[in-house]
């Protein structure tokens, strides 16, 4: 296996909840219904923050050289990201809890776990997650808001490329290629579970409507 095997691998086994994550019920769940600019900027900044503590969190005790300095840049770049959705939302936010999926991932240790779940399983609901604010942003022809969300989509897609480019050098056996598949697909369970349980909470259905 490689990490191109892995990345399909892992999106034909977790179809379903990624498809449901990339729909418009995602912001429902992350502003608890408050579809307003203000909590879906609120609501991203939260998520920047939560992984630049995950990667700042890693940076710090990561054996591997080359994975902690990049969990170090990518920690960066989660400020950076959470810097420039509070600039359009005009005030810095708390820090939020961890969450299932950020409390998950603080716990491996292994630098396999890390790449796997932080820059595979993460990035893939990372990627819908910015999606859908940048579809929320065009319907508000809020043109220059979408264009710096569509900016950290792309910053994270790269975060991501490099991620499994390292993970490709790591895997040697196909033990850990087991691991990191277990682990990137556990990753967006647990994304898609909090997800899920948010829209029952409020008597929505998450399955899409057919």
């Amino acid at each position: 296996m490689n990490a191109v095997d892995l990345t399909a691998a892992v999106e034909t086994a977790k179809e379903t909840e990624l498809d449901r994550l990339g729909s418009s019920k995602l912001l429902l769940a992350l502003t608890d219904a408050e579809l307003d600019r203000e909590s879906v900027l609120r609501a991203a900044a939260a998520s920047e923050l939560a992984a630049r503590e995950t990667f700042s969190t890693w940076a710090a005790d990561e054996a591997h050289d080359a994975a902690a300095d990049l969990f170090a840049d990518i920690a960066d770049q989660e400020q950076r990201h959470y810097e420039q959705v509070t600039e359009l939302l005009g005030e810095e936010t708390e820090p939020p809890g961890s969450g299932p999926m950020h409390g998950y991932l603080r716990e491996r240790d292994g630098t396999v776990e890390r790449l796997a779940g932080g820059l595979l399983g993460r990035t893939l609901v990372s990627d819908r997650t910015h999606l859908q604010v940048v579809s929320f942003f065009v319907n508000e022809a809020d043109e220059s808001a979408a264009d710096v969300v569509r900016d950290l989509r792309i910053e994270t897609r790269e975060a991501q490329e490099r991620g499994l480019e390292l993970l490709d050098s790591v895997c040697t056996t196909e033990e850990d290629w087991a691991t990191a598949e277990s682990v990137a697909n556990y990753t967006i369970q647990l994304a898609y579970d909090d997800f899920a349980d948010v829209l029952v909470g409020m008597g929505v259905d998450p399955k899409p409507i057919c």
